[in-house]
């Protein structure tokens, strides 16, 4: 018997976290056999609206999920209220021991349903804090792709749904299995559930441009070893003057928006050239490569190889400048701590 997958479509319901399920389960052959079967339901069976502004005919009610060795709760992409009915056939399901997962903020059916509590999940970025707000008992892992917590798995939104799957597959049928579905769906291969989600992590908004000509003349010389005291004195103001003024206009301290700057010029170079990680630490200001590692890794979850084997733009055969960044020495504070 292939394994039951039944899917619950909100509504409104995004029309890509349902095509998720259909594009990968689908894939799955064994012995020329369908490896799962794939059912998808709603509270109310009929017409369901989705957030393209398009009605989808789902035919199948709640008691679908009887039937489920698994449970998939799709999402919205946007905040909703969970629907009793389908907060109490998940709870039932997962105290019938059934595997419970969700796409995007269709995490919030599950904590809705208690079965987060105490537990590690996530969903995606933009609902963190919202989810965090309403389910403080869980454990939320806010930039990571998709947790899995015993019996439960819960993925951020959109392209973190086809990891989670993916990940689905290789537990239920192995690696290799996993693997040819990617391949045939022309997706990335299965990727950890721990990497980070990739988003853009923006400093505060800048509220002031005392600063300004300042920050401006670091982003320039971010290769040189700045200190505070070089800050301050291209800002012709003491030490304490300048912490304070910055602090105010961009949110952290001066040494916090200068590691964060080092390190997306670390990723601009990792993603647009072929340098060696050396040279890619000295241009950015981390000083080492083992700096760099450090910092991205903890930034990215990914080593300086994986981001760049990953987020390359650059074609197989493409060379390094001809004319790299000049060596600098560490910049001081560039410590995990900064």
């Amino acid at each position: 018997m292939p394994h039951r997958i039944v899917v619950i479509a909100p509504s409104p319901v995004s029309m890509f976290n349902l095509a998720i399920p259909e594009l990968l389960f689908a894939k799955v052959e064994i012995d020329g056999a369908p490896g799962y079967e794939v059912t998808v339901c709603t509270p109310d069976p009929g017409p369901v609206t989705t957030t393209g502004g398009l009605d989808l005919h789902v035919p199948h009610a709640l008691d679908a999920v009887e039937t489920a060795d698994t449970v998939l709760v799709a999402g919205t992409g946007e905040q909703y209220a969970p629907d009793g009915r389908t907060v109490a056939a998940v709870r039932a399901a997962a105290a019938a021991g059934k595997r419970v997962t969700s796409i995007c903020s269709g995490a919030f059916v599950l904590a809705e349903a208690g079965l987060l509590e105490g537990r590690s999940a996530t969903t995606y970025w933009q609902l963190a804090d919202e989810m965090r707000d309403r389910y403080p008992a869980l454990d939320l892992k806010g930039d990571v792709l998709y947790v899995e917590d015993g019996q439960i798995l819960t993925s951020s939104g959109y392209a973190a749904g086809i990891d989670m799957c993916l990940h689905m597959i290789r537990t239920d049928y192995g690696a290799a299995v996993a693997n040819e579905v990617a391949r045939l769906a022309l997706v990335a291969p299965v990727r950890p559930g721990g990497q980070t989600q990739f988003t853009q992590t923006p400093l505060p908004p800048e509220r002031g441009t005392a600063c300004a000509d300042t920050r401006g003349w670091a982003m320039r010389n971010l290769d040189k070893p700045l200190t505070l005291t070089d800050l301050a004195r291209h800002a012709g103001v003491s030490v304490r003057t300048l912490t304070r003024r910055f602090h105010a206009e961009s949110g952290v301290s001066p040494l916090q928006w200068l590691l964060h700057q080092r390190v997306e010029r670390a990723k601009e170079l990792l993603e647009t050239t072929t340098l060696p990680m050396d040279q890619v630490a000295t241009a950015s200001g981390l000083g080492t490569a083992d700096s760099l590692r450090t910092h991205l890794v903890r930034r990215t979850g990914l080593t300086p190889t994986a981001y760049r084997t990953q987020f390359s733009r650059l074609g197989a055969h493409a060379q390094p400048p001809r004319e790299p960044h000049r060596p600098a020495a560490a910049a001081p504070g560039m410590n995990p701590a900064a």
